[in-house]
């Protein structure tokens, strides 16, 4: 590995711009697959921001995600690292074959896309009641608190069979756990006491089983309590956080390129490629899926040493003009297929269509009941989630 083309540390991700993904990473897009230093002390890794070798990386068995991660691609600790050291059994994220196959087969089969499909009429009951509460607020709100967080929250709620008149504490402990800003003992206390509240549900549930996941979990007699609420913990926390900040940026988005809110609401056929491209656009998972090298290994001419860190940048992935024409414009009739913002490979979401059944339905019926839409706040006024592990805005404040 030469120094001439080692960083020398880390990845840039603090955002100048809203929407876009800082300017110093988009510029490292000329060698999508390069050598970086990684904190705190300086030992050589990958950096991976290309489209076809995050795809290829991700794909590739030699890349493993099942080990002590010691090193963060930014100053502030990632998520792998706060959590390879206290992550419970059964959070399947952090497992690789044949464990991970074990633990993920059991949930599969509940987010096929026939499965979603058939809770669609659920999924927009939810929002039609959080668009009447809106209503019934008067003339505006603020969009995460009133409708962006409630919905996702309200449908993983009822699939697990999570009681939603505890969603304070779940809500607050799941965006302590993915607070970059926060101390790695203040997130692992945060995720200790998520997982506390769902081993004291295991029980229950399997004394009381009713028609939802964690009581399928809870009488699965390959599955430990611990195992089946370490999986119930990362349902709970992906299942609403991912989505939820989707909807608001998404939404902030839309209201911020007008041109693209027109032509949507003018051809609502486009709904399916939107929510790919605002996908595709945002990005939301922005600060890399790490992965450790378990042998040697040799990509686009390159030799990765067996032990090395990578970090594979999503958003520049799917910013990658090798794949994309114009990957910097939000375009709503692109092909956005192929993206990788729910990752690939083994790991890569799986509740992703879950995700897009309640983006579609979520922004369809947004749009039609408030034709006024538009910021109560100047753009700028808005905070953003930029050290959160899921970028997004933390309030959306809006008017109609």
């Amino acid at each position: 590995m030469s120094t001439q083309d080692t960083l020398p540390f880390g990845m840039p991700y603090q955002r100048d711009t809203r929407y876009d993904p800082p300017p110093a990473l988009m510029a490292l897009q000329e060698q999508p697959l390069r050598p970086m230093r990684y904190y705190p002390d300086g030992t050589e890794g990958w950096l991976v921001t290309g489209h076809a070798e995050a795809r290829r990386i991700l794909a590739d068995p030699r890349f493993v995600t099942g080990e002590q991660f010691t090193h963060s691609p930014t100053e502030l600790p990632h998520v792998f690292v706060s959590f390879t050291e206290q992550v419970p059994p059964g959070f399947f994220l952090f497992f690789d074959p044949p464990e991970h196959t074990r633990l993920r087969r059991k949930v599969t089969g509940v987010f096929t896309v026939k499965r979603m499909k058939d809770l669609e009429p659920r999924i927009a009951e939810i929002v039609d009641e959080r668009i009447a509460a809106l209503r019934a607020a008067g003339a505006g709100a603020d969009l995460v608190r009133e409708f962006t967080l409630p919905v996702p929250s309200l449908v993983i709620c009822e699939m697990l069979g999570v009681p939603y008149a505890d969603r304070d504490a779940f809500q607050s402990n799941s965006a302590a756990m993915l607070d970059l800003s926060l101390s790695v003992e203040d997130r692992n206390k945060a995720m200790a006491e998520l997982f506390g509240y769902l081993m004291a549900l295991v029980p229950a549930k399997r004394a009381e089983p009713g028609d939802d996941m964690v009581s399928a979990l809870a009488v699965d007699d390959d599955l430990s309590d611990v195992e089946a609420a370490g999986m119930a913990l990362i349902l709970l926390v992906a299942g609403h956080e991912t989505t939820a900040n989707m909807l608001a940026l998404g939404t902030f988005t839309l209201l911020e390129h007008p041109d693209q809110l027109a032509r949507l609401r003018a051809e609502p056929g486009l709904m399916t490629a939107a929510v790919e491209e605002l996908l595709r656009y945002l990005t939301v998972a922005h600060n890399g899926i790490m992965r450790i090298a378990k042998e040697d290994a040799e990509i686009d001419g390159r030799l990765i040493r067996a032990g090395q860190h990578l970090t594979v940048v999503l958003q520049a992935a799917n910013r990658d003009p090798e794949r994309y024409d114009r990957p910097g414009e939000l375009d709503l009739g692109r092909d956005s297929q192929g993206h990788v913002a729910f990752g690939h490979g083994l790991h890569q979401c799986v509740g992703q269509q879950l995700a897009r059944v309640e983006m579609r339905i979520a922004f369809a019926k947004l749009l039609e009941a408030f034709p006024g839409l538009e910021l109560a706040v100047p753009s700028e006024e808005i905070p953003m989630r930029s050290d959160m592990a899921v970028y997004g805005v933390h309030e959306l404040p809006v008017k109609w």
